[in-house]
Formats: structure tokens, sequence, C-alpha cells
């Protein structure tokens, strides 16, 4: 395979004569028909950055987005969403006539002076990795596709002082479909999701049974990157799913070990905390206590 490269594209501009489009109606936002586009295999190489939001639908697309070891196969249609300054890289495998969709492009500069320009930043999937993409259902796409058409309407007519205004309040509206159908998703999709529980149980019980914990606690950037996920997506999937996010799923596994080592074993308390990755044995207590409203000394006397 031929070397990889990082293309960075910093304006909605340039995008456009990249991809040989008309020049945007306007230089920092931009609405795109997907499939006016033009996809060639010869950018399969290409990892991309962008220097603007870029939210996305396409259907049909004879392509996949590649992270790390992951495929993700857009033959159905899913929204995607990329952040600024994210770099993520696109397989064609054809040009597929019929695909269809849009591409929303908006610049942070856009956004400067509104609300949205620092709220935006608390929609969790712009975090997500490019294969935790959004899938529709007829009746979400519609809607989506009906603030699409909004968002044209106004970016296609003359630009006044309102306009600005109305499009980011569009938008926002956007975002908030897409946070509510992301966490419908996250429930739709237990038998996924009860695959990621198991293989969190199974690697947590890895590192607390292995030589590891001498080393302190999993963090939780880690245990994402085993399992594939981005940190926030694994903590939102694991707060609809469970109640508790990745940290507490960390400390309710290391409570347990504590447990089985205080009840089943005469090592002291500092030998436990210790072994369970603590270099102090009172910030090891401190946690016990807080999760069990008992010393482990009151545990361990409870037990007799």
């Amino acid at each position: 395979m031929a070397n990889q490269q990082i293309q960075r594209i910093k304006s909605i501009s340039e995008y456009h004569r990249l991809r040989g489009l008309h020049q945007p109606e306007h230089p920092l936002i931009s609405l795109v028909d997907y499939a006016t586009m033009k996809n060639s295999p010869d950018n399969n190489t290409i990892s991309w950055v962008y220097d603007f939001y870029f939210i996305a639908l396409k259907k049909n697309m004879k392509a996949k987005f590649k992270y790390g070891q992951q495929d993700y196969d857009f033959d159905e249609g899913a929204m995607f969403f990329i952040a600024p300054g994210q770099v993520f890289r696109i397989e064609v495998i054809q040009d597929a006539p019929d695909k269809s969709g849009w591409m929303l492009l908006i610049h942070p500069d856009f956004l400067w002076n509104f609300t949205l320009a620092t709220t935006i930043k608390k929609y969790e999937y712009f975090s997500y990795s490019v294969h935790e993409a959004l899938f529709l259902s007829e009746k979400e796409e519609a809607i989506v596709s009906g603030v699409i058409q909004n968002i044209q309407q106004e970016y296609q007519a003359n630009i006044d002082t309102f306009s600005q205004q109305i499009i980011i309040s569009q938008i926002e509206v956007l975002l908030s479909y897409s946070q509510r159908f992301y966490h419908r998703q996250f429930i739709t999709r237990r038998i996924a999701n009860h695959k990621v529980l198991n293989q969190l149980e199974a690697l947590l019980d890895q590192h607390f049974n292995s030589n590891a914990m001498v080393k302190g606690l999993p963090a939780v950037q880690y245990i994402a990157g085993q399992l594939n996920l981005s940190p926030d997506y694994l903590s939102t999937l694991l707060k609809v799913t469970t109640g508790l996010n990745t940290q507490q799923h960390i400390h309710e596994k290391l409570i347990e070990k504590a447990k089985e080592k205080l009840a089943g074993t005469v090592m002291s308390v500092s030998e436990i905390a210790y072994e369970l990755g603590f270099e102090h044995s009172q910030s090891f207590s401190k946690l016990f206590k807080s999760k069990t409203n008992l010393s482990p000394k009151e545990f361990r006397q409870s037990l007799s």
C-alpha cells in the first residue's frame, strides 16, 4: 500500500475547489448535494483534516470509513459528524450512481458571537470516532431532511441581517434532533451494547487479575481504545445502558476485587491497596468507604 498522507483543508472555498464544485454562496457555510459529488479511489490513501465542522447524511455510498482497524459500511443511510482538526480517511470502492444525501459545512467563524460557538462543544458526537455514525429510521430521516430544507431555503435566499441567526437556529435544531436520535440508537441497539459490556467486563477482569494492577487503575482512554471506541462514546453508551459511566464501572470492578481480597485472604489493607494499584492505602480506604459506606477494616469485621 502506498504511504498515507494527510491533507488539511483550511476553508470551505478550498474544499469546493478541490472537489470541483462551484464557489460557495457564503464563504463560511455551505450545503452540498452529495449526489453531485464525484468520488475517486485515487484518494484512498489520503487522510483528511478539515478546519470546519462537517455534518453529512450519505446513502448508497460505495465506500468505507477507516478508523484504526475498523471498517464502517455506508450502504445504509447514516449521519456522521466531524469537528475541526479531526483526522479521517475514506476508501472509495466505486462511485455509485444512485448515491444521495447532503453535506453541511460550517466554519467556526460563522458561529462567532452566537451561543452555538461554545455550546456546539457539548454535542458529544463531534468527538466520536467516525465508525460510530448515526443510523436513521425513515421517520427520523424525514425530520432531519426537513431541517436541512429550511437551511437550504435560507442559504439560497438573498442574505440579509436575519439570515445568519435563522440558519444558526436551524443548525441548533438539527444538532438537538441528532442528540435525541443518538440516544435512541444507544437504547435500540441493545445487542451491540451488551456485546460492548461483555468486552468491558472481560477487559477489566484481565486487568485486575494481572500484574498490571500494580501500575494503577486503567485509564478511561486506555479502556476506550481497547474497545475501539472514543472515551465520550463509551461513557455515553454505558451511562444510557447501565446508569454508570466508564470511570464508575472501573471503580465498581475495583470494589468487587477489593471485597474478594478482604473476605478471602489475610492480607493487610495496605497490601491489598498496593495490589490494586494504590500508592497510599489512605486513598484506597477513602474510595472504598465512598462506595460501600464502610472502611475496608469495617467491611472485613462485618463478615465475622
